[in-house]
């Protein structure tokens, strides 16, 4: 069991909402406990967003549980339907993520009897405050998340993955089974990195020049996400349609093999010279003669449907989809060499992402 950054901090924020309800002799600190484990979040920004919300749902739900409080009593049956006016009112101001943490409020209010209501009312209040805020600190200053270098490396150990099994399917070498069970896999992963993503991009620059660099950089990440996506879809028309690549005649396996060899080569190649790990000017893929090698396939593929038969034409046509995805993912890392030169350009010295172990 591995434990991430996230579950390290939910205990240190209990911790110390609970120390500074001790220190502050509030009654119940375990309420400041309670409110911060709502507080943590993945990234800085959402943290500051979840903060804002939290004071909001905490002040809303003081208000309805005094007011049922001092009206109906704390009977249990009054509770309840203050914890149900508590709820249409935060989904009616959009505050459902917050809903929890209001009905910890009302519940810890209500809960108060005797003659000093109101000042224990804003005990609690108070303390439920405390937890939100601890978390906000804790989340602030306590391994702050980095979300670009695990952004990188996810993309990076997917991708290898994907080249790894486009390797061995395009050489007829791979089981079906486990073949279609690593699909499912990268499918899985490309959608975390797709959240890994979004976190990146709320991290907030604070000068103009950061933010600039921080708007191409997302760019370059956006690209590098898609290339994976043509490549998983690359390796999807391989499985889906080996059977009918294992009936092609022999040189034109080859030239297919060939031709994806060096596209996958030419990928890695691409996520080291973004790191600074390759020369800008060393690749070992020419777009001119890529486009010369593009109508030569193209050629070769229409002269290879003209002297099919007539029974195999269904084969001839799901090749084309094989050939239409390794085209697309062709000018896709195109497109990406194009934005990584021009970032390292402009923005290498900036750029501090290394190579780390497997992030899944």
């Amino acid at each position: 069991m591995k434990l991430g950054a996230r579950i390290i901090k939910t205990g240190v924020a209990i911790v110390f909402a609970l120390f500074i309800a001790d220190i502050l002799s509030l009654p119940s600190p375990v309420f400041a406990g309670i409110a911060a484990i709502f507080a943590i979040q993945p990234s800085i920004y959402r943290s500051y967003l979840t903060v804002v919300e939290q004071i909001q749902s905490n002040i809303i739900g003081a208000i309805i549980a005094v007011a049922f409080s001092l009206v109906f009593g704390n009977h249990y049956i009054a509770v309840g339907f203050a914890a149900i006016v508590a709820i249409t009112i935060m989904l009616k101001f959009k505050l459902e993520k917050t809903i929890s943490l209001a009905l910890v409020t009302v519940i810890a209010i209500m809960e108060v009897q005797g003659d000093e209501f109101i000042t224990f009312a804003l005990i609690r209040f108070a303390t439920v405050l405390v937890g939100v805020i601890a978390a906000f600190v804790v989340n602030l200053v306590f391994v702050p998340p980095k979300y670009e270098a695990k952004l990188f490396n996810a993309i990076h150990f997917t991708q290898d993955e994907i080249i790894r099994w486009i390797r061995i399917a395009v050489r007829n070498a791979s089981d079906h089974g486990s073949t279609k069970h690593a699909i499912d896999q990268m499918k899985d992963r490309l959608i975390r990195i797709d959240q890994l993503y979004l976190f990146f991009n709320e991290e907030r620059g604070y000068t103009k020049k950061a933010i600039h660099i921080k708007g191409r950089k997302l760019v370059v990440y956006r690209e590098l996400i898609s290339a994976s996506y043509k490549s998983l879809d690359t390796l999807k028309r391989l499985h889906l349609h080996e059977n009918e690549f294992i009936q092609l005649p022999d040189h034109f396996k080859m030239m297919i093999k060939e031709r994806l060899d060096a596209l996958l080569t030419y990928h890695e190649q691409l996520h080291l010279k973004f790191i600074g790990k390759l020369k800008p000017e060393h690749t070992e893929w020419n777009e001119n003669e890529a486009l010369v090698q593009r109508q030569e396939v193209m050629d070769i593929f229409v002269h290879q449907i003209t002297i099919t038969k007539e029974e195999e034409e269904f084969s001839s046509y799901h090749l084309l989809h094989l050939l239409s995805s390794i085209l697309e993912y062709e000018e896709q890392l195109e497109h990406l060499e194009m934005l990584i030169t021009s970032y390292q350009t402009f923005h290498g010295q900036e750029l501090t992402v290394e190579i780390e172990e497997t992030p899944f």
